[in-house]
């Protein structure tokens, strides 16, 4: 699966993901780290990335729209190492969620 790390996140988070066995760039990476949410959708749409965010508005984005699949990690703030973690344990049901074509994977 191909993801796209959101700006809220940090990028070790697409280098983990990478390291899972994924295809996995920051928006650090395109040079988006300011762009705005309408960029980095149309991004994701034509490369076939699912954006993993924190930001509510691409939840809200996809249930309106057709679009990338959306994981929305609805965590508080936390350290990285805990992040990293966090998401390496949901990884196989995010996955599997998103096989069977779920569109919108809510992490709580």
């Amino acid at each position: 699966m191909r993801f796209l790390v959101d700006a809220q996140l940090p990028p070790v988070l697409a280098r983990r993901l990478e390291s899972l066995g994924h295809r996995a760039e920051h928006v650090v990476d395109q040079g988006m780290t300011s762009a705005s949410d309408t960029t980095i959708w149309g991004y994701a749409a034509s490369v076939g990335a699912i954006i993993v965010t924190k930001d509510e508005d691409f939840a809200v984005r996809r249930l309106l729209i057709d679009g990338p699949s959306i994981v929305w990690l609805r965590l508080g703030n936390s350290r990285r190492v805990a992040l990293l973690a966090r998401v390496e344990a949901e990884l196989p049901a995010i996955v599997a969620a998103l096989e069977r074509g779920e569109s919108l994977i809510e992490v709580v």
